[in-house]
């Protein structure tokens, strides 16, 4: 599993307090938007994008251009019928001549939304296969699809998971997700044994990040490759052609060298070109406008190694920038006093970038579902020698907290007013540091012992470099060295923190969950890793001889309860230690361990009554996001000379709007 630094944080205010029902508004912007199934629709306002240079401007929208022409490709991935059914039910939805207000239509509509927001026919988040809430007859009857497609749709035991991470079953063959045909784990993991063995050990490629691995009919086992010639090739070449109209209006030379080194990539497939690329990328940083554009990030394959696509366009916002950059320019110290094992720390911190940014548009797997933060990239020995791009998405935060206030679920599961006023003074500003410190240092700290393999934690590497990041930031937001350097009010602020933390991971985030299911995905099975972890190894340790940290029932309703924040940190400080341990010694067997015992299973009972509380509070558990639509304003000539953003554009009619003039069938 190689080096994961794609944050989808639910971060400790958002945890409290997810959407609610009415709309906030900032200056007449409106921050929500329309709610469907368990999501609520948000919008982020581009704030800034007015003031930019027309040279900017020009950039954004041909880079935005080159992000919405990858969406197909991960329609594809996420499994081999999506784009399909996709086209199907959008034909449907288009050409229905019945009621629709029937009881059918509507179930249908609904599960289309949750298509366009799933990129495919399982939950983006616990991928769990959607159950189609319209009858299966009318379905067929109005469609005339296939058997095989009503069986995909409707037999809960086809294509259940799209990413099944079950201990003991062949993960390649029981997920849904279209990065392996005709081949099982054990084969797919003997093939990349032998590639790998046969690679540069010092400064190793990714390999199968791009491709798809395939086994003849005579049994042969290949990489079919993503490039403009390859798998994928017509969405790509929409890509590149984007690419070079966006290159002459770059903000530098080198920025130009970013954008040819990703087109002879795109093309060729050459991994070693994408190396060159990452790393004329991640040491380009002062251009304010900035772009990631690519296949990223492999949470979508159980066996963590292929890539899906994804894209961001952003801005720098000049101003929130500084409080990232205090925390890079002091990246070494941070290095040096962390509790892991001298061995297993950097001695000396490399290029390590961080900023806040704006985003101005989403695309692929950053869209509509999108981080809040990114560091990037992911290879192991290109941070090490190179260093690394951290960003806090400044405007989607914004959205997030905006839309969440007032909605109950503060006074619902904080344990009582002390923490309650803690959560709401500090909670918002002490989520942003707790962002910055797991992308701009959690990610970029420690190092892998020579001859580890980067995937040698295997299905387990995600949630154990979450985790890595995660106490990180957790053990560093409570130290003396965020007040001095002016990053908190005062000694007690991160304690908001450590109470949305650990309540998110011991209690709310369940409520994104079925009833009966366990945790799955990486970025919750991280939270509720450390947050166990600590309730199990804090009993008797605190400085009056209670445990640290405990479930506490009060009228029949569960809380958490932090008796020693101090101490607390030290648990977290011990299990940091812990995990880059494992990290840096890829070792297998305590990854496991430690996941299986603390970051999958979820009591029944409590699960219950925590989804009960959540229901009564009528909240959408996740949230996404409308991208706003640019304008480009052209002369006779058909030189643009201006471009306009606008925020109108609905739901269903920008995904449609993206199936017809982004897709290239």
């Amino acid at each position: 599993m190689r080096n994961l630094t794609k944050t989808l944080l639910f971060s400790s205010v958002i945890a409290l307090a997810s959407c609610g029902g009415s709309v906030k508004q900032e200056e007449g912007f409106n921050y929500i938007d329309e709610r469907f199934a368990d999501i609520q629709m948000l919008r982020y306002n581009v704030e800034g994008f007015d003031e930019l240079s027309l040279q900017q401007k020009t950039f954004i929208y041909h880079l935005q251009e080159a992000a919405l022409w990858g969406r197909d490709i991960l329609f594809d991935q996420n499994g081999r019928y999506n784009l399909e059914l996709r086209r199907m039910m959008e034909k449907l939805y288009q050409e229905y001549q019945g009621d629709r207000e029937s009881t059918d239509f509507k179930a249908f509509e609904t599960y289309l939304k949750r298509l366009w927001f799933s990129s495919g026919i399982h939950h983006h988040y616990g991928s769990e296969k959607f159950v189609p809430e319209f009858s299966k007859e009318w379905f067929a009857a109005e469609t005339g699809c296939s058997e095989e497609i009503l069986n995909v749709l409707f037999n809960p035991e086809v294509m259940p998971k799209r990413v099944n991470q079950a201990q003991g079953e062949d993960l390649v063959l029981t997920s849904a997700s279209n990065y392996y045909q005709g081949v099982t784990q054990a084969e797919a993991e003997a093939y990349y044994a032998r590639v790998k063995a046969e690679g540069d050990q010092q400064h190793p490629v990714m390999h199968g990040m791009n491709s798809t691995l395939v086994k003849s009919a005579d049994g042969v086992i290949y990489e079919d490759r993503w490039t403009t010639n390859g798998k994928y090739g017509k969405s790509l070449t929409k890509v590149v052609e984007n690419l070079k109209l966006a290159r002459p209006f770059a903000e530098d030379a080198k920025q130009q060298e970013v954008i040819d080194l990703l087109v002879s990539y795109y093309e060729t497939g050459d991994l070693h070109t994408f190396d060159q690329y990452t790393i004329a990328w991640v040491e380009n940083t002062d251009p304010l406008v900035d772009f990631v554009n690519g296949f990223t990030e492999s949470y979508g394959d159980p066996l963590g190694m292929k890539a899906s696509w994804e894209s961001i366009v952003n801005f720098k916002d000049l101003a929130a920038t500084k409080r990232a950059e205090q925390l890079s320019a002091n990246a070494q110290w941070f290095e040096v006093n962390s509790p892991v094992a001298p061995e297993f720390k950097k001695e000396k911190v490399k290029g390590v970038s961080a900023k806040v940014i704006r985003a101005a548009i989403l695309g692929g797997d950053l869209y509509p579902s999108t981080a809040i933060g990114i560091n990037l990239p992911n290879s192991n020995w290109v941070r090490a020698e190179h260093g690394s791009k951290s960003v806090t998405i400044a405007n989607l935060t914004q959205a997030y907290a905006e839309s969440s206030k007032g909605n109950g679920m503060l006074k619902e599961f904080v344990y009582g007013a002390e923490e309650e006023e803690l959560v709401k003074q500090y909670g918002a500003f002490t989520d942003d540091l707790h962002t910055d410190l797991h992308e701009c240092l959690g990610h970029g700290s420690g190092k892998l012992l020579p001859s580890v393999d980067p995937e040698a934690l295997k299905a387990y590497g995600s949630t154990i470099e979450e985790a890595r990041a995660d106490l990180f930031a957790l053990y560093y937001i409570a130290d003396d060295k965020m007040v001095e350097l002016g990053l908190l009010p005062n000694a007690d602020a991160y304690k908001a923190c450590y109470i949305g933390q650990m309540q998110n991971g011991l209690l709310t985030q369940i409520v994104r969950i079925k009833l009966g299911d366990q945790i799955e995905e990486a970025h919750m099975r991280n939270r509720a890793l450390i947050a166990y972890w600590a309730l199990e190894n804090g009993k008797g340790r605190a400085a009056d001889g209670k445990d640290v940290m405990e479930m506490v029932n009060r009228d029949g309703k569960t809380y958490v309860r932090i008796n020693d924040y101090a101490v607390l940190r030290t648990l977290f400080g011990e299990l940091l230690a812990e995990i880059q341990r494992i990290k840096s010694t890829g070792d297998f067997e305590a990854a496991r361990d430690l996941v299986e015992t603390y970051a999958v299973k979820i009591d029944y009972d409590l699960h219950k009554e925590i989804l009960a509380r959540y229901e009564a509070l009528d909240i959408a558990p996740y949230k996404g996001f409308i991208n706003p639509v640019y304008t480009p304003i052209k002369d006779a000539q058909g030189n643009i000379t201006d471009v306009v953003v606008s925020y109108t554009e609905g739901y269903a009619e920008q995904m449609l709007r993206y199936s017809k003039d982004y897709s290239v069938e």
